[in-house]
């Protein structure tokens, strides 16, 4: 059989692929299962077809290309406390249990050279990131007891800020960080833990920048200049990426990715509310409304070229070097056409090679980017390692001279 255009141009991404696998930034599979089997494994054999519950499974991952997958131990933002610290545990717990389960597929990563052996191996390399600060309950202690159990970054906020962070979708309290957000961001280099700047207000990006020796990433963020969400990174912050080494990490979140898809959101959100429901709603009543109003209006839809569009300007503002890929598969209810999940990654990659990226481009965006950030994440620990000790800082301290 004579493959066609399409097909030809899939085949050629799944085997550029195969040489550079991607370093996914960002995937909720671990709260996915505890919402919907409360972490029983045999209830979501991922290791079997999950597409109709999942946008995440073995054999999905291995068609996607996916090398090595940063999996977030997110928790609500609305937990917090010792009841987020325990949440986070139990999602750390979760992604122990999936890479024990699964050895023949995952293997547990902490460092760049790990991710580089599992992929040696031919199995995906598994790392953790903590999606919010509210899970370190401000304290540094339980911060460094994360980094030891394995989360390798940490996103500073989530959707709500925190007592010394201001997140990108709420009202802004701490003008950015205050000197504790500080004190956490230089913590953090001294681990080697990296600092997470999806999620956080574009103040909160700035002062983490200027305080940071460690490069940074933005594990599930696009271009704001493309689509003009607070979820996405401003241009003046995307170029001060090459002077801190760090990666921003193109995500597929369609309301990110097109304005259109906010604009829509909004409205069917205002319909929710008018028929006296919440947006989040889920009862059939609820989720009749819903249906209604997307029958009278439907919903717009992101596609592969629209994401390739957010790449397209991230190169060009931060450079080549300073780009990845973080879908935040498992972690939305809507997908973007063509990356509906983990399986879509051929197609974005055949999308840049029709634009003409190069396969040196591709493979820093898809591997070797987010691999020498890991790398440079530890050299600045090793640096820091000289000369700090752990901080014994505390909130009340620092924040209270303010």
């Amino acid at each position: 059989m004579t493959l066609g255009p399409d097909d030809a141009a899939i085949s050629d991404a799944r085997a550029l692929l195969a040489r550079h696998p991607v370093v996914d930034g960002h995937n909720d599979l671990p709260w996915a299962l505890r919402e919907q089997v409360g972490y029983d494994l045999d209830r979501r054999d991922i290791a079997t077809d999950q597409s109709q519950t999942l946008h995440t499974d073995l054999d999905r991952l291995r068609a996607g290309g996916v090398g090595a997958q940063f999996w977030s131990v997110y928790v609500r933002a609305d937990l917090s406390g010792d009841s987020a610290v325990s949440a986070t545990l139990e999602q750390i717990d979760c992604v122990r249990s999936l890479i024990a389960r699964y050895p023949q597929a995952l293997r547990a990563a902490f460092t760049a050279e790990d991710v580089e052996s599992a992929r040696e191996q031919g199995v995906i390399a598994s790392l953790m990131g903590a999606e919010g600060g509210h899970s370190i309950a401000c304290s540094l202690a339980t911060l460094r007891a994360l980094y030891a159990l394995g989360v390798r970054y940490m996103t500073l906020t989530h959707n709500k800020n925190v007592p010394w962070a201001d997140s990108a979708t709420d009202t802004p309290a701490a003008g950015g960080l205050t000197p504790f957000g500080e004190e956490v961001v230089r913590e953090m280099n001294r681990l080697g833990m990296l600092v997470d700047l999806s999620h956080t207000s574009a103040d909160t990006m700035r002062d983490a920048l200027r305080v940071s020796r460690s490069p940074v990433v933005f594990s599930h963020s696009s271009a704001r200049a493309v689509c003009d969400h607070p979820r996405n990174v401003p241009d003046d912050v995307l170029a001060q990426l090459p002077a801190n080494g760090g990666v921003a990490m193109a995500t597929f979140v369609p309301a990110f990715v097109l304005s259109e898809v906010g604009e829509w959101n909004r409205a069917a959100d205002e319909n929710m509310r008018a028929h006296g429901f919440d947006r989040l709603e889920t009862s059939a009543e609820a989720a009749a409304v819903r249906r209604e109003f997307e029958a009278a209006h439907p919903r717009p839809r992101a596609t592969v070229s629209t994401v390739a569009d957010h790449l397209d300007h991230m190169r060009q503002i931060a450079g080549i070097d300073h780009i990845g890929l973080g879908g935040d598969f498992d972690g939305t209810t809507d997908t973007t056409s063509g990356l509906d999940d983990v399986s879509g990654y051929p197609r974005l990659i055949a999308e840049l090679l029709d634009r003409g990226w190069s396969e040196p481009d591709i493979a820093k965006l898809t591997w070797s980017n987010a691999v020498r950030v890991l790398r440079d994440g530890q050299r600045v620990a090793v640096e820091f390692s000289r000369t700090e000790r752990p901080s014994i800082a505390t909130m009340a301290e620092l924040d209270s001279a303010v």
